[in-house]
């Protein structure tokens, strides 16, 4: 599955549906071709990327199912949303963006492109139920966070870092996730990182080939 496919599968059913950062809004596309929402909204900062889904929802806009709003995050909406996708934007940004909401929409699809661990904190510190935390792979490697806005998870530190599905249920996406994070460390040591830094470097490595090794073992 592409990166599109993923998130589209994991958006739930809804009233209300808001995509925001929608891009060329192939989300909304498929969430109100599928029945998943009444009624949905899609925002976006730049007024250049909301024309480009204006353009691809052309009839539901002018059906009244689609709403068009330039703004940051949630700030334009005129209603609360029951349901939140926010995906393409890095982890402090979506915190941001939740961040000035007065509650956690009921239901949220996040994919961080960065930062995931942020996300994951905020969401357990506000309250919310993860119900799906996974890297996947298309090309790179994502991360998407699904759940509800209430409900409570509570996240060891080892699962904030690397997301509780994964720990659980670990993918092949993930061990190769983790498998080029500790390459990547690897050439850092052998490019001569010194001191603290080469300290850090190698208690992450050893934690990385840790993890590898207890998934070569599940799967």
């Amino acid at each position: 599955m592409g990166r599109i496919e993923v998130i589209c599968a994991h958006i739930p059913k809804s009233r209300v549906f808001a995509d925001i950062g929608c891009d060329h809004g192939y989300c909304t596309q498929y969430a109100l071709a599928h029945g998943l929402c009444e009624r949905a909204y899609i925002s976006d900062i730049s007024a250049a990327c909301l024309k480009k889904a204006e353009e691809l929802l052309g009839a539901e806009i002018a059906a009244g199912r689609c709403v068009p709003v330039c703004a940051d995050g949630m700030d334009g909406l005129p209603e609360p949303p029951d349901c939140v996708l926010i995906a393409g934007m890095g982890g402090e940004e979506i915190v941001s963006i939740l961040s000035r909401a007065a509650r956690l929409p009921a239901r949220f699809v996040l994919q961080p492109m960065k930062n995931a661990e942020k996300v994951r904190a905020f969401l357990v510190a506000r309250g919310a139920r993860i119900g799906t935390d996974i890297t996947f792979r298309d090309g790179k490697f994502y991360d998407l966070i699904a759940g509800e806005g209430e409900g409570g998870t509570q996240y060891s530190a080892f699962e904030l870092r690397y997301g509780r599905d994964n720990l659980l249920s670990p993918s092949r996406d993930f061990l190769q996730k983790i498998e080029k994070d500790a390459a990547t460390l690897r050439a850092a040591l052998l490019a001569g990182a010194e001191g603290v830094r080469r300290e850090k470097l190698r208690a992450r490595l050893h934690e990385l080939e840790a993890i590898a090794d207890a998934i070569e073992e599940r799967i």
